[in-house]
């Protein structure tokens, strides 16, 4: 593997970036009007290179563990970190599941004919060029990369410096897959550099690039909605709620809470906030509350949950509103439905919540209420994701409200225009 380029000046980083944006809205003229077995072929012959490589692959994610490690990054950031087989299988995976979607270039969304015989069609399209920007999972460089493959855009691809070696060697196998299949290896472009500079560089790019999205936390988020000169789909953070209702069946309650907090705490459909109808609280949350100690999940509780279990700490204000990522809960008694959905609106980031309660009136109201990107029902919060809604992979969950939200597969990295054919109409 080679070494990161050294960048001398900020001079070099723009050059460097305007480089990467001219070669990236060349490649997306070629990759807009690719042909989608082109396309597939390219996603299928990346997946085998990351199978055939798996072994370079988790020496240079070695390379980034042990840089981790020696920064002291959390035991949740490095599993954010981490590669293994079943993680590169997932990756090769999710690449051939997005070469099986339907191509979305093309797609006649809808189709009408005026009184004056203008017949008029709204076609989806690329959005052009996508500048990503994500942090410590390496996986997001293959699925990023995939996705915007699939719907006809070039990406340049900016990984976190922790992940830097296993984003490049994931990335090389992006470009084996564009190579195989006769596509250009600029369609999908990676910034070989970690200095900071490149991310602001990336953002001025507005003559080259039509759309940012960051994947990462709160920090990153919000110098990107505030630096960029690009339009942004925000990913915010996971806040992630889940209210048992005094209508919960005890078996899905305690099972759901489980998984949503304890399968991956990493990731962004982690529960952070349980929220507990306090009729039902005496009965259905210490079972709870000992699975996830057992577990090792902190609990950090109001008094109410104090008095059921002395074993948790005492919540303050910033708990309610804090994604940890982490084994770590926050949890509260509420008094009914209205006082949980308060909370959420209160609290929450619009990004996935969830009720448990066998009423279904009261699972309507709280999907209706709660403006959230995803709201379940009776579901773990880890399904929050869009390899689980069957759209192979995903970018990320946008939190925004503006032309994508919930999770970003290929249709949500297209945008649209009108044909409109005619046979001589003029217009009085």
């Amino acid at each position: 593997m080679t070494a990161q380029p050294q960048i001398s000046s900020d001079g070099d980083i723009i050059a460097m970036m305007e480089d990467l944006g001219r070669r990236a809205r060349s490649a997306a003229k070629t990759l807009a009007l690719a042909p989608a077995a082109a396309k597939n072929e390219a996603l299928r012959a990346a997946a085998a290179a990351l199978r055939a490589r798996r072994a370079d692959i988790l020496a240079a994610n070695a390379k980034d563990l042990a840089g981790g490690r020696a920064k002291g990054l959390t035991a949740a950031l490095l599993d954010r970190l981490e590669l293994n087989d079943a993680r590169i299988e997932a990756m090769a995976g999710g690449l051939e599941a997005i070469a099986e979607l339907n191509d979305p270039v093309g797609e006649v969304i809808a189709e009408w004919e005026r009184p004056n015989g203008l017949a008029i069609s709204r076609v989806r399209v690329p959005l052009g060029v996508i500048g990503i920007i994500y942090e410590s999972r390496p996986n997001v460089t293959a699925d990023a990369g995939g996705l915007c493959l699939k719907a006809g855009n070039a990406c340049i691809l900016r990984g976190g410096s922790e992940s830097y070696h296993s984003s490049r060697a994931i990335w090389s196998c992006l470009q084996d897959g564009l190579k195989a299949a006769g596509l250009p290896v600029d369609a999908i472009q990676m910034i070989e550099t970690t200095d900071r500079a490149a991310v602001g560089a990336l953002l001025a790019l507005s003559d080259y690039i039509d759309v940012i999205v960051p994947r990462g936390g709160r920090s990153l988020i919000e110098r990107v909605q505030k630096e960029s000169r690009i339009p942004v789909f925000s990913h915010l953070d996971g806040l992630v709620h889940i209210y048992i209702d005094s209508a919960a069946d005890p078996a899905k309650a305690r099972d759901v809470v489980f998984n949503s907090k304890m399968r991956r705490v990493s990731i962004c459909g982690a529960l952070e906030t349980l929220l507990v109808n306090r009729s039902v609280a005496g009965d259905l949350l210490p079972g709870i509350l000992n699975d996830l100690i057992a577990a090792g999940c902190e609990i950090r509780g109001d008094e109410g949950v104090r008095s059921l279990d002395a074993r948790a700490k005492l919540a303050t204000e910033a708990d309610w509103q804090t994604e940890y990522l982490e084994p770590i809960l926050a949890v509260r008694l509420v008094d009914d439905l209205s006082a949980a959905i308060e909370h959420i609106e209160t609290y929450g980031s619009h990004h996935t919540d969830c009720i448990i309660t066998e009423d279904a009136a009261a699972a309507a109201r709280f999907m209706q209420e709660v403006d959230s990107a995803i709201v379940l029902q009776n579901a773990s919060t880890q399904f929050a994701d869009g390899g689980e809604f069957g759209m192979g992979a995903e970018i990320g969950i946008s939190t925004g409200k503006m032309h994508a939200r919930g999770p970003v597969g290929v249709e949500q990295l297209t945008s649209f225009k009108y044909v409109v054919r005619g046979d001589g109409q003029t217009r009085s």
